[in-house]
């Protein structure tokens, strides 16, 4: 049950965007940035960033609906999703993914957890400045998305069936 009045029949950040419109748009428009704007990092890449974040932090909604659009846009790759939900170290990820996905893991935790040996692992395994900035920048954004989501108690679907029907709706269409 929502702490607060959630437009009906809307899940997760769908009805929270609902419920306040003004603040809605401009959430839209940094996952969009985040996500769609330009990046060294392909869509999909930014998606299991998020879907990885969302998944460290609990937040069933966001983890289901980012995994799928991250599988949409890595060519329909569910297990690959769900291995870097599963186990990390033994997902079938590149050098500079894995680095960039614990370096995400690490800001989930605290900004502050975040060693220079971090990034001098992203950066060995072939990450730049960008790379890392946007890599740190998902990752907090989707703690805050995490929070709001929760911390609102929003409603969470317990199909898989509908996360893969959000995840190939954002992957079509975005976040705006």
């Amino acid at each position: 049950m929502p702490h607060i009045d959630l437009p009906a029949g809307q899940p997760g950040m769908r009805a929270l965007l609902l419920a306040r419109p003004a603040a809605g748009q401009r959430l839209s428009e940094l996952a969009e940035q985040l996500l769609r704007g330009d990046s060294p990092l392909s869509v999909g890449e930014r998606e299991l960033i998020a879907a990885h974040v969302s998944a460290l932090n609990r937040t069933r909604y966001c983890a289901g609906a980012h995994g799928a659009t991250a599988a949409h846009r890595l060519d329909g790759d569910f297990a690959l999703v769900e291995a870097v939900q599963r186990d990390l170290d033994t997902a079938p990820v590149t050098d500079l993914q894995r680095a960039l996905l614990r370096l995400a893991g690490k800001v989930a935790e605290s900004g502050l957890s975040v060693t220079p040996e971090d990034i001098a692992t992203a950066r060995a395994a072939g990450a730049d400045d960008d790379t890392i900035h946007d890599t740190v920048l998902i990752a907090a954004a989707f703690c805050m998305y995490n929070r709001y989501v929760d911390g609102l108690a929003t409603p969470t679907p317990e199909n898989p069936a509908a996360y893969h029907a959000i995840g190939a709706h954002l992957s079509t269409n975005g976040y705006l």
